[in-house]
């Protein structure tokens, strides 16, 4: 990923960014017996700090669990939104002014790998409902589910892990713009009503 000195994120914000983890796209490169040559996946992926490795499940009837042992990237995309030109300071000074969009993403590439264990398979579905439902003030836990309707659920899914070879984070929030010019980016998207626009606004003001 191209990512210029200013928008690249510190060891310390990848690091949080990977153990945040989230919804990714999966991408695979395989060979023309398992799919279309590249395999894509949204999913939702888990940090795991003692195997250094991303881990999930994906549908078995989905031949990407088949690509084991591949070389691919998960990709997480964070707050991003249009920027207009007109909320520029210099647009008024010089004209000299083009549209652009902010953005922060994480690309974590490694090797897959497909798990068909089920106590494998059982832990990765706890911790990752564990992890989304924890906030809740009444969260659901797997073990809420009849044992049997569990198993049955397990037995239509594989797990997937990707084990890491490298992480990069990059957030582009005008850090390349004079402090005039974020101001103005930052009150043009707070005059939004859609969050993610709202989001960007609040990470441009944090943005050093």
């Amino acid at each position: 990923m191209y990512i210029p000195p200013k928008f690249a994120l510190t060891d310390e914000q990848t690091r949080a960014a990977l153990v945040a983890g989230g919804f990714a796209h999966l991408v695979t490169h395989t060979d023309a017996n398992i799919g279309e040559g590249m395999l894509v996946t949204p999913l939702p992926l888990l940090y795991d700090s003692d195997r250094h490795s991303l881990v999930g499940h994906v549908a078995r009837a989905n031949p990407h669990w088949r690509a084991d042992g591949a070389r691919s990237v998960a990709i997480f995309a964070g707050a991003q939104a249009y920027i207009s030109p007109a909320w520029y300071a210099t647009k008024q000074e010089t004209g000299k002014v083009v549209p652009t969009w902010n953005y922060e993403v994480l690309t974590v590439h490694g090797l897959l790998g497909a798990h068909d264990d089920p106590a494998w398979l059982r832990d990765v579905v706890e911790r990752l409902t564990d992890h989304h439902e924890g906030a809740r003030p009444d969260p659901w836990r797997v073990s809420d589910a009849p044992e049997s309707y569990v198993e049955g659920q397990l037995g239509g899914i594989v797990g997937v892990e990707l084990t890491i070879t490298s992480v990069q984070g990059k957030a582009k929030m005008s850090q390349n713009q004079p402090d005039r010019n974020r101001a103005g980016v930052v009150a043009g998207l707070r005059q939004s009503r859609d969050p993610q626009d709202r989001a960007v606004a609040d990470r441009v003001a944090r943005a050093e």
